[in-house]
């Protein structure tokens, strides 16, 4: 069961960026992601979660998804474990996870951000926040917040974008110049965000990452190549994560060393992290 909500914090002290909360909403109602075969969905739960212990949860598990955005990690969880419950900040996105996940009766879906997830403090056997954490203000205390939800021993997924510090430095750069792009994008009005992401998403995603998939195909490695992540992505997700990367008025990035001290601060240790992308993807149970 939901605990009781928390007291409410005072606007002036949320960790929570109401423009963010806006952007997703909007987001995840245009792209819910049921129209993705089953094929690809598995492929890219198993990119996040092949490092997460499923044999270690204990009988009747339960946990909770902080960030669910339209459920699609959720519908594949839930049926793994006994109860499930998923949060998210914006009503919008509330609403679309419902429907996705409306044929599970072991999966809750509440509206509640971070900062007042209405779960008690070590109740929880396992947790994930999957691309969510750095979107918020101060990560560092949105992570402590998830990691307080969980039982001593209980396991956390972590994705948070990395800083391309396993990228070379023209890599960086290209990412660098993109933020001349990303920023006056993000704040301009909400159908502009989305025409200029699809924009991108015709002319800089599909392309570039067509290119890679055609290295590759010809025996030339495409790790170097920018967006080879997206090679073998269907167009829908190339729309989805274009809208994403520009639409979204905060983002920030940190290093895999970053990561590891702050997943260690917040309380977790025996960290492992995915040796593929997408990066940074981790696991830490709680001490």
């Amino acid at each position: 069961m939901i605990a009781e909500m928390p007291k409410a914090i005072p606007a002036q002290e949320r960790n929570i960026h109401s423009a963010v909360v806006e952007g997703f909403g909007d987001q995840w109602s245009r792209f819910d992601q049921k129209v993705l075969s089953d094929a690809e969905v598995q492929k890219i739960f198993g990119e996040y979660f092949d490092i997460f212990p499923w044999r270690s949860l204990p009988p009747n598990a339960v946990g909770f998804d902080a960030g669910c955005g339209s459920g699609r990690w959720a519908r594949l969880v839930a049926p793994r474990v006994s109860r499930l419950h998923c949060f998210d900040a914006s009503q919008e996105v509330v609403a679309v996870a419902r429907e996705m996940l409306a044929g599970l009766p072991n999966c809750e879906v509440v509206h509640a951000a971070i900062d007042e997830l209405p779960i008690a403090d070590g109740s929880m056997d396992f947790g994930y926040s999957l691309g969510v954490l750095h979107h918020i203000p101060d990560t560092p205390a949105a992570l402590r917040d998830c990691v307080g939800k969980l039982k001593s021993g209980a396991p956390f997924l972590l994705y948070l974008y990395h800083r391309f510090d396993n990228r070379p430095r023209w890599y960086r750069t290209l990412w660098r110049m993109s933020e001349l792009l990303r920023y006056p994008i993000s704040r301009s009005p909400k159908p502009i965000r989305y025409l200029c992401s699809q924009i991108l998403a015709a002319t800089v995603y599909w392309p570039l990452s067509r290119v890679a998939k055609l290295a590759e195909q010809v025996g030339i490695s495409p790790d170097s190549f920018p967006l080879s992540f997206y090679r073998n992505r269907s167009y829908y997700v190339l729309r989805t994560d274009a809208l994403d990367r520009f639409g979204t008025r905060l983002e920030q990035r940190f290093t895999r060393a970053e990561i590891e001290e702050m997943m260690h601060a917040a309380g977790l240790d025996n960290l492992v992290f995915s040796d593929h992308a997408p990066f940074w993807c981790a696991v830490g149970w709680r001490r």
